[in-house]
């Protein structure tokens, strides 16, 4: 039966399951061909259906220096993508009765500056709340500092430099972000926002007594066996079987990118292609919470009205449609890292693309990927 609904879904022509799937294959590395070598950095690939991996692969090196392969099993930095666990641990709270989600943020962090407007946690998780990003604190983050920006110095001089040259710790950088201002209104209009999430890591662990890495290990990694999943808040650990980070120079070669700012929350996530399985399941098969499956219903839900383009937000994953399908998503991109998760429930299919050359762009590269199976469905 399984060999039958395999062959069901590639395609209902007379052809072998074994030669369609290896056609894929080729036609998947004929993807990666023009942007991956043996020799370079390049990107684990997991394509899930019906709950089980059909396709994991590795394309490039996960660590040039000893020439280690990428194989489909290394952990990757998720980068953004880790905001859907965060939105998790927060759902998660609620259902336990610790906080509101539609109370203001000031009722569990007493600290934060006043804003003077209801900025609620929905909002936070919806990205309408009027918080700014790091724009507001770091000039060179996007080359010019914003109105409200705060006046955040390296300690050589100059603007604070985000990435791997200046450093902060967790407390330091949340002594930070308590006196920043927002930057709009909230609920006004869609603005990505890093540090609310970043903020919502701080309401975790006021509020459970445990950082968001433990509580989440506790009550999300745990429960669905992702033993290779968690939240790295610590810049000096060592992450066995991690795929390193490469930025490329403009003459071709390639330079270790490897942050040293190792707050959670906005991103920090660190996993494998099978543990992103295990997530995945989760959704049509619930184990997390008290009611898993209305807590996936939840998760599922967009966080306010208001639109990114033509997309709506819902906890951590961009709703809308992708190739005319249903679907929830997420890219991450950071030093070393550039990442995208999909998942398209009514085909009980996702993609999950983990590359560890920032140069790379994982969001193109699995559209590609996704236009050749659905192509051939």
């Amino acid at each position: 039966m399984k060999t039958l609904n395999t062959f069901l879904f590639f395609t209902g022509l007379c052809m072998p399951v074994t030669t369609m799937a290896a056609d894929l294959d080729v036609a998947i590395k004929n993807v990666f061909a023009s942007r991956v070598s043996e020799t370079t950095p390049g990107c684990n690939l997991g394509v899930i259906k019906n709950q089980q991996l059909i396709h994991k692969a590795g394309y490039g090196l996960a660590n040039l220096e000893m020439n280690v392969p990428l194989d489909g099993s290394q952990v990757h930095r998720m980068a953004s993508v880790s905001k859907q666990f965060t939105a998790m641990a927060v759902l998660l709270l609620a259902e336990e009765g610790k906080i509101d989600l539609d109370a203001d943020i000031h009722t569990y962090l007493k600290d934060l500056r006043d804003y003077g407007e209801l900025v609620t946690i929905r909002a936070m998780l919806g990205h309408v709340s009027g918080m700014g990003d790091y724009d507001l604190i770091a000039g060179s983050y996007e080359g010019e500092k914003s109105k409200g920006s705060i006046d955040l110095k390296s300690v050589a001089g100059g603007d604070f430099r985000l990435g791997n040259e200046d450093y902060l710790t967790i407390s330091e950088f949340y002594d930070v972000v308590k006196t920043v201002p927002l930057a709009l209104k909230p609920n006004q209009k869609f603005q990505y926002s890093n540090l609310a999430y970043f903020l919502l890591s701080m309401l975790v662990e006021e509020v459970s007594g445990k950082s968001l890495r433990d509580y989440a290990s506790e009550k999300i990694f745990k429960p669905l066996g992702m033993s290779h999943t968690f939240f790295s808040d610590n810049p000096v650990e060592i992450i066995k079987n991690r795929a390193m980070g490469y930025a490329q120079n403009d003459d071709g070669s390639y330079i270790n990118e490897m942050t040293n700012l190792f707050w959670v929350g906005d991103g920090g996530l660190h996993t494998t292609l099978e543990d992103m399985l295990k997530w995945d399941e989760n959704f049509y098969t619930p184990k997390v919470g008290r009611n898993p499956s209305k807590l996936v219903a939840l998760m599922n839900t967009s966080n306010s009205q208001l639109m990114a383009d033509k997309w709506s937000y819902a906890n951590g994953q961009f709703v809308g449609e992708t190739m005319g399908r249903v679907s929830y998503s997420h890219s991450g991109g950071w030093l070393g890292t550039s990442t995208y998760y999909v998942r398209f429930p009514e085909e009980k299919m996702s993609f999950a693309m983990m590359c560890n050359d920032s140069g790379l762009d994982a969001q193109e590269l699995i559209n590609e990927v996704i236009a050749l199976y659905f192509d051939n469905q």
